[in-house]
């Protein structure tokens, strides 16, 4: 792997490989990057796009502004200070361009939050009853806003609406051949693969009495979520929206989504996703008109506490994620 920003071949790994630790749906990790002695690219892995569930796009592009999150923290870790612009134009294809800025000393929070890349994990187990203390929800909401986005605790008023816009949308997924085709080839495997969700990492099947229609990634035991017993505490239910949906929102979603999952990973929460709403159109509307201020949707998540989660979705190769075809050409 040649350098990039002035950092040596080893380094300029690690930091790749942190970004590549980021989230995306299914696991597909739909990033590459270009590397360069005075930049660093992020652009789309056109060949990992999930056309069934995320036909625009959008959670692809979520992804790699997570991704260009932690890329953001490991170039500082490792003395660059970086300098971001999204959708730069200047490059075919990018969706953001890192360059070095005046040399700076990264704060002691953004230190703790990248010691905390290799711990975030997706939970897809049960959560514990316990429920959010205020205060990490107020710090939760903090992060979000740091990096310009919006997250919405859904109230108890709102919870009911929202179940069922979840549950519209996933009817709707299971319905469609092509979601049930997209979903069995990227999850469920027992075999060693470098992306993808396995058996190991799917957590329990849904069931009927699961308060919240959850995705079936091909597990084969049952398991017990958390009730919605008035006795049991509900996991910190939020919807991260935007005030426009332009691609650059979108991407820069994607950096909101990882700092407040980098913050909860340090208050020993995890959080998992309840993606259909935002990839189905109508269920998408139906969620917007939830939010305040007509804002627009781009994830909702569940935060709680749970279970220390142990298993870790598989990751390509830091060699793997470096493209090396023409930035013009929309292939891998």
């Amino acid at each position: 792997m040649k350098a990039a920003l002035g950092l040596s071949e080893s380094a300029t790994r690690r930091v790749v490989a942190a970004a590549g630790q980021a989230p995306s749906l299914f696991n597909t990790q739909p990033w590459r990057f270009r590397l360069a002695p005075d930049r660093i690219e992020i652009h789309p892995d056109r060949g990992r796009r999930l056309i069934a569930h995320d036909p625009d796009d959008r959670e692809l592009r979520i992804a790699c502004g997570a991704a260009l999150f932690n890329l953001r923290l490991a170039l500082h870790a490792h003395g660059v200070t970086p300098v971001v612009t999204i959708q730069p134009g200047e490059t075919p294809d990018a969706l953001a361009v890192i360059r070095p800025g005046p040399v700076t000393v990264q704060s002691r929070d953004d230190a703790a939050l990248y010691a905390m890349i290799e711990r975030r994990r997706t939970n897809r187990q049960p959560f514990l009853d316990a429920g959010v203390p205020a205060s990490d929800r107020r710090l939760l909401i903090r992060a979000a806003a740091d990096e310009h986005t919006v997250l919405h605790a859904i109230d108890h008023a709102e919870r009911t609406g929202l179940r069922s816009i979840v549950a519209a949308a996933d009817r709707r997924q299971r319905d469609d051949p092509a979601c049930r085709a997209e979903l069995q080839a990227w999850t469920g495997f027992g075999h060693r693969r470098p992306d993808g969700v396995p058996l190991s990492a799917a957590g329990p099947r849904p069931e009927p009495h699961d308060p919240w229609a959850y995705r079936d990634l091909g597990r084969r035991f049952s398991g017990v979520r958390v009730s919605d017993s008035p006795s049991r505490a509900e996991p910190f239910v939020v919807v991260l929206a935007t005030v426009s949906d332009r691609p650059a929102e979108q991407i820069q979603a994607g950096q909101a989504l990882q700092r407040v999952l980098l913050n909860a990973t340090s208050l020993g929460l995890t959080a998992s996703f309840l993606s259909q709403p935002i990839e189905v159109t109508e269920n998408r509307r139906q969620l917007r008109q939830l939010l305040p201020c007509r804002l627009h949707p781009q994830t909702v998540l569940r935060l709680g506490f749970s279970s220390p989660v142990t298993t870790s979705t598989p990751r390509r190769d830091p060699a793997d994620l470096i493209a090396r075809t023409s930035l013009s050409s929309p292939g891998r």
